[in-house]
């Protein structure tokens, strides 16, 4: 069977520790290439991971020939500079999330993409996990009434002073990096949000602590909280007007067994959701909708609408002070 050539812009660790093992892992994808500014980074995740070529610059990789699609992990502040010129280049694109730093932004690249001809997938990996297809499901058929409030969290404590999710220049925060998931449940069971509201508390220029309140046309909210400076914790609970559904690990599951609890009527059903990797299932569908013509689940414009509402939650914040 064909396989797709991945190229990899970068050795950050969510690549070296996730993604690049998933394709390597995947029945769809093989890793082509490489690409660091520093060159002897690239050989050495070369000789880890036994990709054929290591390249010294990221223009390099995308005039590789022997490369079909690339896997952008570079700083959110980067994502745009380097979606344009892959897509320029002809190569197929899986970019981590945020997508941009803005609706702008990433419209902007949706736009490139769809003018190349090539699929521009933001890397939303938790959406491949079959326990968000089951609670989606759930919702769906009416299991909990009719949903009318979403509560998702997901914090924890950066490791570093340094790390650059705390650099405002690299497009840090904890809304765009674990904040988007709270958003991208949040749409996923409600739709698009038409207005919002938060409250941050800052640290350097970015958000280290967010709380908001997202309210949609058919009168739902979602209430989402965030964070870089916080406890260790990610949940997802849908309330219905019959009953409840709640994600105990909705966005990073691990490869054990995920449950779901769905309460109504005064009882508790637990539902076990074999244990998977979604970033093999991520790449695997991505490979799909290229080598097949699968449609894509979550296509561009769907990283556009996200971005759009965390731009909502941006442009109606207050702040609450600073660490």
């Amino acid at each position: 069977m064909a396989r797709l050539r991945w190229g990899i812009l970068s050795t950050a660790r969510i690549g070296l520790r996730r993604v690049l093992p998933a394709i390597a892992a995947s029945e769809t994808g093989a890793l082509a290439a490489i690409a660091s500014r520093a060159p002897e980074r690239a050989r050495q995740a070369a000789a880890q991971f036994d990709i054929p070529r290591a390249h010294g610059a990221y223009e390099d990789l995308l005039a590789d020939p022997e490369v079909d699609a690339v896997y952008i992990p570079l700083p959110n502040s980067m994502h745009k500079e380097w979606t344009l010129r892959a897509a320029a280049a002809g190569k197929h694109i899986l970019c981590e999330k945020p997508i941009g730093l803005n609706a702008a932004e990433a419209t902007e690249m949706a736009g490139a993409a769809s003018r190349a001809g090539v699929l521009l997938q933001e890397a939303f990996m938790y959406r491949h996990h079959p326990q968000i297809e089951r609670l989606a499901a759930l919702v769906r058929e009416g299991a909990v009434g009719r949903p009318w409030l979403v509560r998702a969290g997901f914090t924890f404590t950066v490791g570093s002073d340094a790390d650059i999710r705390l650099n405002r220049a690299l497009g840090g925060g904890g809304l765009l990096d674990v904040g988007c998931y709270t958003v991208s449940i949040s749409r996923l069971l409600l739709g698009e949000p038409d207005r919002a509201t938060a409250a941050a508390t800052f640290e350097r220029g970015v958000d280290v602590r967010l709380s908001g309140l997202l309210t949609f046309p058919q009168g739902a909210s979602a209430l989402i909280d965030c964070g870089l400076r916080a406890a260790d914790r990610q949940f997802c609970e849908i309330v219905g007007t019959e009953g409840t559904v709640t994600l105990l690990r909705p966005f990073l599951p691990g490869e054990d067994p995920a449950l779901i609890l769905l309460r109504r009527r005064g009882q508790e059903e637990r539902l076990e959701i074999p244990g998977t990797n979604q970033y093999t299932r991520m790449v695997d569908h991505f490979g799909a909708c290229v080598l097949n013509g699968a449609a894509p689940r979550y296509p561009a414009e769907d990283a556009v609408a996200n971005m759009a509402a965390l731009d909502l939650l941006r442009t109606n914040s207050m702040s609450t002070g600073t660490d």
